[in-house]
């Protein structure tokens, strides 16, 4: 018999990318999203990938009382992979309470449901935004966590110490942090990737409808960071290697193969890219010159982080495989499908 994942955020642009992997290592899924930030038109895109559409159930994880009566009509669930979660730091800034009301009640929400359904495991999706920005680089899983620079990246830190405490005072749980650095990219087939609504918040896809023509220019936040071309630094790591983690620590939850009861993983690159080099990429691979305007920096960002997976590696047998070049060619090739649907 299949083991049954419970995806939160499942139609969002990670966790889509993740229950097609799902999917694809023989796991079955069953989705729980709100759609405040995707579409159910992704669960039937998900099945023209795998050839099976996963189950969605469409309410918020904030009403605790109707996660408990789905969970009551659904049983054998082996694990639970967390994205549903307001992810957009700059957002978070302004809007503080809507961010720590909706990402930590519907935490906490969950794992009061695990305790009650007998749920074992939890794979929680963090943010190397825990970090803050860090004294030496690259980053490990032993670099100290610094006081958060944006609510959102709080929301993640106190979401992996309620995450720590619940696993310590209930024997039968047991959970793994992913803490991400920069995912980009779309699945090789173009039926899905990242879909911002509104402006976007993240670079790739503010490149993208840039190069489309849906975006007058894109702004660079900053060019006079303390960095070799001035612009921030970030891991950028291909959205399918991401996704390809995620089986990984559930395979390693539900096969008894963790060491500790609560642990935690960078997943990156381990190589810092600035914006400009991202822009030349980009550029190199579609032939579309972008218009950029350089502007004041932005509340929230840090100056330059990456990743030290090794750890990851070593213990998960994971690692990414996509280049930076590979991963804007699918993005591209994603927002020409998706505005040809559109």
């Amino acid at each position: 018999m299949k083991k049954r994942i419970l995806v939160t955020g499942g139609t969002g642009y990670i966790g889509s990318h993740t229950v097609v992997e799902l999917i694809e290592n023989d796991y079955e899924v069953v989705i729980i999203d709100n759609l405040y930030n995707s579409d159910a038109e992704t669960a039937k895109r998900i099945g023209k990938i795998t050839g099976t559409t996963p189950h969605l159930e469409v309410f918020d994880l904030c009403d605790g009382k109707k996660l408990n009566k789905f969970l009551d009509k659904t049983e054998n669930i082996s694990a639970i992979i967390h994205f549903a979660a307001f992810k957009a730091v700059g957002e978070s800034v302004n809007k503080p309470l809507d961010y720590y009301r909706n990402n930590l009640i519907s935490l906490m929400n969950l794992l009061d449901a695990m305790i009650v359904h007998q749920i074992p495991s939890i794979v929680f999706s963090s943010s190397c935004t825990v970090y803050g920005q860090p004294e030496k680089l690259p980053v490990t899983e032993h670099t100290p966590i610094q006081p958060a620079i944006s609510p959102y990246g709080n929301t993640k830190q106190i979401g992996e110490e309620i995450i720590s405490d619940t696993i310590s005072a209930n024997h039968g749980l047991k959970a793994i942090s992913l803490r991400y650095f920069n995912p980009i990219g779309a699945h090789p087939s173009g039926l899905i990737g990242e879909l911002p609504r509104g402006v976007p918040e993240n670079l790739v896809p503010f490149i993208t409808q840039t190069a489309i023509g849906i975006r007058n220019e894109l702004q660079v936040f900053g060019n006079d960071y303390n960095t070799p071309d001035g612009s921030c630094i970030r891991d950028y790591l291909h959205v399918v290697d991401l996704a390809k983690a995620h089986v990984a620590a559930v395979d390693r939850l539900t096969g008894d193969k963790n060491k500790k009861r609560y642990e935690v993983f960078n997943l990156g690159t381990g190589k810092g890219v600035s914006v400009f080099e991202a822009i030349e990429s980009f550029e190199r691979v579609s032939g579309v010159k972008l218009k950029y305007r350089i502007t004041n920096r932005r509340p929230g960002d840090i100056e330059k982080i990456w990743a030290d997976p090794s750890l990851a590696n070593r213990e998960m047998g994971w690692k990414t495989v996509y280049s930076l070049d590979e991963a804007m060619r699918s993005a591209w090739k994603w927002e020409k499908s998706i505005r040809k649907i559109i």
